[in-house]
């Protein structure tokens, strides 16, 4: 009978996790979670990169003025 490694449970919690982290910081224009390989950060479409429209926090992009896009077919 073969044994599970000893840390293979807290390995899969901390992937879970880390995931459940990324998803948080995703916004509504976000195509991925940042840092994902094959994205790229780009100028949100709906503020022009400013962040903000009619003087509120744009809801594409979360007032930051960049979303994550795949790029290259990712």
């Amino acid at each position: 009978m073969r044994n599970k490694a000893p840390n293979s449970q807290s390995t899969k919690s901390r992937s879970n996790a880390q995931m459940q982290a990324a998803n948080s910081m995703l916004n509504p224009g976000d195509e991925a979670a940042p840092g994902t390989p094959g994205t790229g950060d780009d100028i949100c479409p709906e503020c022009h990169g400013k962040g903000r429209i009619n003087g509120t926090p744009c809801p594409n992009c979360g007032g930051g003025g960049t979303i994550t896009r795949a790029i290259g077919g990712a």
